[in-house]
């Protein structure tokens, strides 16, 4: 069997992702291409030989519909014979992109592959798609007759079901953006962040990042997601998740170079890590952000490993309960849980977030000399992916 090999991995740095943001004013199309040129130019190789373009989207409406991938392959200047194509599997969509182009070169359909993602959340507003549209149905609703609930009513729920409180999630969120300032700080993300044209100039820093932050100043928010239905619906819920112990709204795109480990050697590449396995599960739908558990599961138990045997994890930090409740089902050691800071303080630009997590986990594998790396998102609808890499 091929080993499909990670060549190189790179990122925007966040904006912030509403009017305003440090990349607001960049065409989600623009954005992407922005990031992939870089990606070329700094590995230094000849664009016929990219054999596709996998890129991940979530909300494929206004400026980011049809299929973007292709548009930001041809204004990055990747030639018009090279394919693209977008996919979705909601905040995951380019961690499936990812999964998708190893899948290829492991099967022998690609020797070279880019996989990539884009989000602009200040252009293309979450729900944009859907905005007035029945997204239920008459057979969904049967199944499932105790109604929909929002992604905050689930991330409260999850927090109820593994016990954790609000000093809990806040000191994690003040946690993240510790980790990610001083990462920052240290220059920790040079290599992984590449720059992108704005109307105001190069934009080379997280927005994300509110150094500051403490676990009592959190503490003075409001639940976001508290109403009366909700309470009446879940009584005694405790409602703690609130914007500060929540991803923000981000705009940023990323990019990874995937080869076929005979393809590296031959064009004189060194690969930087080598992707050792995949999966994806789903899990109870209404809850919706516990399938990273039974995805870390199931590949585990495909490889062999213990969660002990890897040394840096990424669980995507959409809200503080899900990477709460992911350690507390492993008992995993909470210094390897997204060390450099996680979308709390990084951003969650959701169809840019899997590839940024491989960008960051990377890093961290080189920079400590770890060798596993294991990177699982909750998505909406209760599906989640889950990749490991082993750093070469």
């Amino acid at each position: 069997m091929r080993n499909a090999v990670i060549v190189d991995v790179v990122r925007s740095a966040s904006g912030r992702g509403k009017p305003g943001g440090a990349l607001s004013g960049v065409h989600p199309i623009d954005l992407l291409a922005d990031v992939l040129r870089s990606l070329m130019e700094r590995n230094e190789i000849d664009p016929v030989l990219v054999d596709d373009v996998v890129g991940g989207c979530v909300s494929q409406a206004s400026e980011q519909a049809g299929n973007i991938t292709r548009a930001a392959s041809l204004a990055a200047g990747l030639p018009e014979s090279t394919p693209a194509t977008t996919v979705t599997r909601a905040c995951g969509s380019s961690q499936q992109a990812v999964q998708f182009a190893a899948q290829g070169v492991v099967a022998g359909a690609y020797d070279v592959v880019i996989a990539c993602g884009v989000e602009s959340m200040s252009r293309v507003p979450m729900g944009t798609a859907s905005m007035g549209h029945d997204l239920v149905g008459t057979g969904l609703a049967q199944r499932y007759p105790e109604g929909w609930i929002s992604q905050g009513v689930a991330a409260e729920l999850v927090a109820r079901k593994y016990g954790l409180t609000r000093d809990d999630v806040d000191a994690y969120a003040a946690q993240s953006h510790g980790r990610a300032a001083a990462s920052a700080a240290a220059g920790h993300f040079d290599r992984e962040i590449v720059p992108v044209t704005t109307p105001d100039g190069l934009h080379t820093v997280d927005e994300t990042i509110r150094a500051g932050t403490t676990t009592e100043g959190l503490g003075g928010l409001r639940p976001s997601f508290y109403s009366a239905e909700s309470e009446a619906r879940f009584p005694d819920l405790g409602w703690m998740i609130t914007p500060g112990n929540s991803s923000p709204l981000t705009d940023a795109a990323a990019a990874t170079l995937i080869m076929s480990e005979e393809k590296a050697i031959a064009l004189g590449l060194t690969p930087r890590a080598r992707v050792v396995d995949f999966t994806v599960a789903g899990d109870d739908p209404v809850i919706m952000l516990t399938a990273p558990i039974p995805a870390t599961r199931k590949l585990l138990d495909r490889t062999g490993l213990t969660i002990d045997a890897v040394d840096v994890y990424e669980v995507n930090e959409a809200f503080a309960s899900v990477p709460l409740a992911w350690a507390r089902a492993f008992d995993a050691d909470p210094s390897r849980l997204n060390p450099a800071g996680g979308a709390i303080s990084l951003g969650h630009a959701i169809g840019a977030s899997g590839v940024r997590l491989l960008a960051t986990m990377v890093g961290e594998l080189e920079r400590t000399d770890g060798r596993y790396g294991l990177q699982t998102m909750c998505e909406h609808g209760g599906m989640a992916n889950a990749l490991l890499i082993e750093r070469i």
